[in-house]
């Protein structure tokens, strides 16, 4: 599972011209799920995103994490994220889940970033063609790989 995080001052997502979801300050993410992907990578995703502490404190250092800062999540399904590239000029997507299988997984993660201390926890709508507004807070962009983490 592939979580692209940028910290924003506000970000909310339209769906013909009508808005779906919105917060204020906190993450907007981005999250591919990938084939093979399970719950237990949604699980130790979710964890490590609301505990990453890249708010800045009183010092100006990045010290404070989601709850913290009162902070919410807009997640957005991008099975784009799995793009493979390394062939081509047109990127594959065979390592994106099917959707049967990435969606239960998309609304689990959700799930799981209210169980990890959330409060507002916003969202797209799965495969719906999205309109994506942020005001990007630093800025600040990171790459997680649910792969790539401890469990």
């Amino acid at each position: 599972m592939k979580a692209i995080l940028q910290r924003v001052t506000r970000a909310d997502v339209s769906i013909d011209g009508k808005t779906v979801g919105a917060i204020d300050r906190g993450f907007l993410i981005l999250l591919g799920v990938e084939q093979g992907d399970d719950k237990k990578e949604a699980e130790v995703l979710a964890a490590k995103i609301a505990g990453l502490r890249v708010f800045t404190d009183e010092n100006d250092k990045m010290n404070l994490a989601l709850s913290d800062v009162n902070g919410g999540v807009l997640v957005i399904s991008n099975f784009t994220l799995c793009a493979d590239c390394s062939h081509g000029r047109r990127p594959s997507f065979i390592a994106a889940a099917r959707p049967e299988t990435a969606e239960p997984l998309y609304d689990f993660f959700c799930d799981k970033m209210r169980d990890n201390g959330i409060d507002k926890v916003e969202r797209g709508v799965f495969g719906a063609d999205m309109q994506v507004s942020l005001i990007n807070d630093g800025p600040v962009t990171i790459d997680i790989n649910s792969k790539d983490l401890k469990r």
